[in-house]
């Protein structure tokens, strides 16, 4: 299991190799222009990049910390504030809430990016369903209990859904309407992005199922949901931030 462990931590060493790239051209060019729209984006990217790198943190504990409650479960876990905290890492309780905090700023950029009017019934139940998702990542959690870590899984996952499926429906829409090549590229780049960061955890919440029924993890979904991440930051990137930038 150790060796599945190192070959995740490894993996996701390369993928926050590529994403701090991204991030440093995305800052780079908000410092240029400083348009809000691109700032919102960086916002969303920065959560995400936090959420790579506190699962990466979670492999690290588990190899290298030498705590004797994480790395051997049949340890009981001693209550203090620091294994409360080294324990949401090492299952990524930690990772959903930044996870949880990017959607919810992809949210105020689809309201931003097509102008809309704020329904606030829908606002009021997207900040409802976010903290209750946040909470529930950090305080509805049992040590060894698969099943809880596929339910956070799979609230993420709606809430992601609530958030980018119609942020994908409306930039797909305004791609398909629109003849300018740059704005279109623009609405591409964006329903590209939302498609692939619901696909992230999609691929993670099918890899926690198979868990759930016995398999050692690190499966094909595992990896296929980090490269996702990057698809959909590359994506937004060449055709959204950097055109709107020049």
């Amino acid at each position: 299991m150790v060796e599945l462990i190192f070959i995740g931590m490894i993996y996701e060493s390369i993928i926050i190799i590529l994403a701090a790239i991204m991030l440093l051209l995305i800052l780079k060019k908000y410092f240029i222009k400083r348009h809000r729209l691109t700032l919102i984006l960086l916002i969303i990217f920065i959560n995400w990049f936090l959420a790579i790198v506190f699962s990466w943190f979670s492999k690290v504990l588990v190899i290298y910390s030498s705590i004797d409650y994480v790395y051997n479960a049949s340890i009981p876990d001693p209550g203090t504030f620091t294994s409360w905290i080294v324990l949401r890492i090492i299952d990524f309780r930690i990772t959903f809430v930044f996870v949880t905090l990017g959607s919810l700023f992809s949210y105020i950029l689809k309201i931003n990016v097509f102008e809309e009017s704020i329904n606030q019934r829908q606002k009021l139940f997207i900040y409802i369903f976010g903290i209750f998702t946040v909470l529930y990542s950090i305080f509805i959690y049992v040590r060894g209990n698969t099943l809880l870590d596929v339910f956070a899984f799979l609230l993420v996952f709606i809430y992601m859904s609530m958030i980018y499926f119609p942020f994908f429906k409306r930039s797909f829409n305004a791609y398909r309407s629109i003849n300018d090549p740059v704005i279109k590229n623009a609405f591409l780049s964006l329903a590209i992005m939302s498609l692939f960061f619901m696909l992230v955890l999609l691929s993670f919440l099918i890899d926690r199922i198979l868990i759930l029924f016995g398999d050692p993890g690190f499966t094909f979904f595992y990896f296929l949901g980090w490269s996702c991440l990057i698809i959909g930051i590359v994506g937004a990137y060449l055709g959204y931030i950097k055109p709107r930038s020049k």
